[in-house]
């Protein structure tokens, strides 16, 4: 995806999102329910203001963020070689932050019947499994990716603990979309280990490739 398409849709959705909660203000309670425990209770809430407004400006900074790292990152001829994967995850990490901004505003118009977790769990799964995937085109810098001491000192590491990592980032992906035919505390569970196991393993299997290579020269 070219930069700017990136652009274009990335600002179309905040513009939307922002735009839906102003033309519901005044449907929507305040506070508002903003978190949801595992049992889709309502945990915490925030101002209506916040409410409607924290996740637009969450979504602006990162889309200012995510277009700045190509430009500043010391390495950005990198991040040139995969920046089409980068930007279509751009793209849909603001549809993710506009999916979930949508499920919030649904819940405080009065659709209180709606599952948060099974309607999140999903999504979170697609999301990690695009992750996964572009984890496997990336290249060796300083802001997208599994950077540890050793990966960034050896473009060799870093491939072969992004080609690994970001298999098993799928799999985590994989694995909460079968949570969808789970009971939730289980497919919790099936998707929050695997990722917290794979963000240790990766980091553990880098520190691996680097003394081996070391080793061989």
């Amino acid at each position: 995806m070219s930069t700017k398409t990136t652009t274009i849709i990335s600002i179309t959705l905040i513009i939307c999102a922002t735009l839906a909660g102003l033309v519901l203000w005044n449907q929507l309670p305040d506070p508002m329910a903003s978190h949801w425990g595992m049992d889709d209770q309502v945990n915490g809430s925030m101002s209506k203001v916040w409410g409607v407004l924290l996740m637009p400006c969450i979504a602006i900074g990162m889309f200012l963020l995510f277009l700045a790292i190509p430009n500043i990152d010391p390495l950005k001829a990198n991040v040139a070689k995969f920046r089409g994967s980068f930007n279509t995850f751009i793209v849909l990490m603001l549809v993710f932050l506009t999916y979930i901004y949508g499920l919030t505003l649904a819940w405080n118009l009065g659709f209180t019947s709606l599952r948060m977790s099974a309607a999140i769990l999903p999504a979170m799964g697609l999301l990690f499994f695009f992750i996964g995937d572009m984890m496997t085109r990336t290249k060796r810098n300083y802001f997208i990716g599994i950077r540890t001491p050793w990966t960034l000192a050896s473009d060799t590491v870093w491939d072969e603990t992004h080609r690994v990592g970001g298999m098993l980032f799928k799999i985590s992906g994989v694995l909460a979309l079968v949570g969808i035919f789970l009971p939730l505390a289980i497919a919790f569970w099936l998707f929050f280990i695997p990722v917290i196991g794979t963000a240790f393993f990766s980091i553990l299997y880098s520190y691996i490739i680097f003394r081996r290579e070391a080793h061989s020269t």
